[in-house]
């Protein structure tokens, strides 16, 4: 091996060494604040018993500021959930797998909302698509993702496009929504960690989809306009030696 690739691999060694230790103390932080969080939501339910058969106009209202205490409990638990979902290294149990598969497991679980939202899933999925190295768990959850956002997008209903292709070095899959579109500040910062145009939403969603598609070796990128819709594109790689037979 050069003496450059050895370099290389103990640069990359060292930033994943660095990565593990930031998201294992993140975890650890993350999980200190949930258990006294636990605390206050149960004591909160409990008050909220006390005051179920409230009657004096008092009591309403002291009922009324626990149920917002609940309500804030309920969002910063979700959001805890979601950071911890971010923050974990990712142990990925990659087996060989039928994009095209996992694509139509993804609409399938997703088509009954779909369909309650008044929006159209069209797909085209390529015949004969390489296989490809899968976590099938994480890649269904970060399918599922995108395909969430892209009904939170279009409120009114639309069509959702879901096409998967072969190109040289691997294959693609392409999302294409008729939705309300994003302005280019919004798609600069779309995967950052905590950015979210959704006043309910904790931002780690995306950020998280990107992480996933990126522990597979793969890449995500965007493409939007205001108005129109909004593509994103997973391209992920072909195995090394199927890779290589394709290059002899």
């Amino acid at each position: 091996m050069a003496p450059t690739d050895t370099k290389t691999q103990d640069d990359r060694q060292r930033l994943v060494d660095q990565y593990t230790e930031i998201a294992r103390i993140a975890g650890a932080l993350a999980h200190e604040i949930k258990n006294p969080l636990s605390t206050i939501r149960l004591n909160m339910e409990l008050l909220a018993e006390d005051f179920a058969n409230c009657e004096s106009q008092r009591e309403r209202r002291a009922l009324a500021k626990v149920e917002v205490v609940q309500r804030e409990c309920r969002r910063l638990q979700e959001l805890l959930d979601n950071f911890l979902s971010f923050a974990k290294v990712r142990r990925l149990n990659q087996e060989p797998s039928n994009l095209n598969l996992q694509v139509k497991q993804a609409i399938d679980f997703f088509r009954p909302k779909a369909a309650g939202a008044g929006i159209e899933i069209v797909d085209y999925l390529a015949p004969d698509l390489p296989t490809v190295l899968l976590d099938r768990e994480s890649f269904h959850g970060a399918l599922l993702n995108l395909v969430l956002n892209a009904e939170q997008a279009m409120p009114h209903g639309g069509q959702l496009v879901v096409r998967t292709s072969a190109v040289g070095d691997g294959v693609v899959l392409d999302l294409i929504d008729t939705g309300c579109g994003m302005d280019k500040e919004t798609q600069a910062k779309v995967f950052d960690a905590f950015f979210s145009t959704k006043g309910s939403g904790s931002g780690l969603g995306l950020p998280t989809t990107r992480k996933i598609i990126e522990a597979h070796g793969g890449s995500i990128s965007l493409q939007s306009e205001l108005g129109r819709g909004t593509q994103f594109t997973i391209k992920l790689p072909l195995p090394p030696r199927l890779e290589a037979a394709r290059e002899t």
